[in-house]
């Protein structure tokens, strides 16, 4: 009996490792952009625990359809960050110490309401970050409009136009409706990571909770690419 529970609990110990290291592979069609096309720009931000997207906003509303209608609905701004979280935490803006019950039932209450969040700003969005809180990510036309059709899936249409949820006081942040839901096992830098992953790069789904293992994809893709660099 000993025996069986030792290869028992060796089997669930190598399955843990396996799921850990697991990466969801990229697509090379999409990433990198090949030598002489034309590539857009985008950040990745990192406020210690969470990640948002920067993408040019001109770039994003020349795709079109619902994701663009909703950028041209928000106030002034060359960027839009583009972030995805619980409907009730993500967009409360008072204290953490002050929602300690409210992200403790986020975190481990599954099936939580969530939203996207599109905010637009001016200037360039990396200068409120050091350099080790950003990245640079040079997409190709093909990869951008994947990458920004993956986030356009997370919406609630109706009508074919995106479902606003709430606006943010006191800035232009605004919240759409999302169909995902949100939990510990599939958390904001979740999202994000499957947002690069449809952009064509490689990720490591499991370890994506954390916003440093979104860093860590955006520099293994830095050695994929081989474009001049902007960051």
């Amino acid at each position: 009996m000993r025996g069986l529970i030792r290869i028992l609990l060796a089997g669930l110990l190598g399955l843990i490792v396996a799921l850990w290291t697991w990466t969801r592979p990229g697509d090379p069609a999409l990433f990198p952009a090949g030598p002489g096309q034309a590539a857009v720009t985008v950040h990745i931000l990192n406020n210690g625990f969470h990640t948002d997207l920067a993408v040019p906003r001109q770039a994003l509303e020349a795709e079109g359809g619902p994701l663009a209608e909703a950028s041209r609905a928000l106030g002034q701004g060359d960027w839009i960050l583009i972030g995805w979280g619980d409907a009730t935490f993500f967009v409360d803006q008072t204290p953490m110490e002050t929602r300690i019950l409210d992200g403790l039932r986020a975190f481990f209450w599954p099936g939580n309401a969530s939203v996207v969040m599109l905010d637009p700003e001016t200037g360039d969005p990396r200068r409120r970050f050091p350099p080790d809180r950003r990245r640079s990510l040079r997409l190709s036309p093909a990869a951008l409009s994947a990458l920004l059709g993956r986030v356009e899936g997370s919406l609630i249409l109706k009508d074919g136009s995106p479902v606003v949820s709430t606006a943010r006081p006191g800035d232009g942040a605004r919240f759409f409706r999302s169909h995902e839901t949100f939990w510990i096992g599939y958390l904001c830098n979740s999202w994000t990571a499957r947002v690069l992953n449809a952009g064509g790069l490689p990720v490591r789904p499991l370890r994506a909770v954390t916003a440093g293992e979104v860093v860590a994809t955006l520099d293994r893709a830095a050695k994929l690419d081989t474009g001049p660099r902007e960051d």
